[in-house]
């Protein structure tokens, strides 16, 4: 898992306007710096009890059958497999907890399940699930392990968002939002509630990682083109906060810690190559809920930690 350990405790803003026009006042800069509303009052402590992308764990053998495919500069998959569309494009909100590790796995599984299925299975699986009910994962809401996530979809699988729907509800940390309720604190995590996972289990037929040292960045198209989005692991520095547009990479701020994502796409932005990422603070954080980050240079270890694994359909 290519993220670091987070930085020593620091209770200064985590965005401030002069982060924002630094950023964007670097020559040759590729991406947009702004106020994103869910980080706007918080310290730095505060957001790093939010990236639970924990390293280390239980390792996963590496899918190592790759054909010299034919790569196309672009690829999205809510284009590639349209029947699936709203599973693969549906942005989630792991509010006040350190759970993206969960909704990273929680989240490429369904699609998988989707695209596996040829569209008859559009099932949300559940989060919570994996953050209260998965032993090995982790700690919850103080973080997990991504790969631990997908041998828990292995054995014993998840049941649906429906069956165990996740505790918390979006947020929204801007004192004057009116969309989402005002975020508070990180919460601890709940209790396993067995009388919710006894439903239809959805699970994998197997969990592997993706890229390693030698051609990372085409093995991890190669995994996305024929099976789905990916779960994805990388270092969040302070300036990753305001991103709006472009494509993101590291510029300024100390390293806050690990958080897993969803990688379901890459692509050319004015000459730069770039992974299509979503992510789990809602649609109103970013670019409506995704970014692009720099591809093919490892760009804040996010081609080190892919996890994926085959749909069991």
């Amino acid at each position: 898992m290519a993220v670091a350990a987070a930085a020593p405790l620091n209770t200064r803003p985590a965005i401030t306007e002069d982060m924002i026009t630094e950023i964007n006042s670097i020559k040759g800069n590729t991406w947009t710096a702004g106020l994103n509303s869910r980080f706007e009052g918080m310290s730095v402590d505060e957001v790093r009890t939010w990236l639970g992308a924990l390293s280390g764990g239980e390792l996963l053998p590496a899918r190592e059958e790759f054909a010299n495919a034919d790569i196309p500069d672009s690829f999205d998959s809510r284009e590639n497999w349209k029947d699936c569309a709203d599973i693969i494009g549906h942005i989630r909100d792991q509010s006040e907890c350190g759970s993206c590790w969960a909704f990273g796995g929680a989240e490429a599984m369904s699609d998988r399940h989707c695209i596996a299925s040829k569209g008859s299975i559009k099932v949300q699986l559940s989060t919570e699930d994996l953050v209260s009910c998965c032993g090995s994962c982790g700690m919850g809401c103080n973080g997990g392990f991504p790969q631990s996530a997908w041998q828990y979809g292995v054995n014993p699988g998840l049941v649906s968002e429906t069956d165990y729907p996740y505790f918390d509800t979006p947020c929204e940390h801007h004192t004057n939002g009116t969309k989402y309720r005002k975020c508070g604190p990180s919460k601890p995590t709940p209790s396993c509630d067995q009388s919710k996972t006894g439903g239809k289990k959805y699970t994998m037929k197997n969990a592997y990682s993706v890229g390693g040292i030698f051609g990372a960045e085409k093995k991890i198209q190669q995994e996305i083109m024929e099976n789905g989005p990916v779960e994805g692991a990388f270092s969040v520095y302070e300036d990753f906060l305001t991103y709006k547009s472009g494509v993101y990479s590291h510029k300024s701020g100390q390293m806050l810690g690990g958080h897993a994502i969803k990688i379901l796409g890459w692509g050319v932005e004015n000459g730069v190559n770039y992974w299509l990422v979503a992510n789990s603070w809602n649609e109103d954080w970013g670019d409506q809920g995704y970014f692009k980050i720099l591809r093919g240079k490892n760009e804040c270890g996010i081609e080190g930690g892919v996890v994926a694994g085959l749909a069991n359909v």
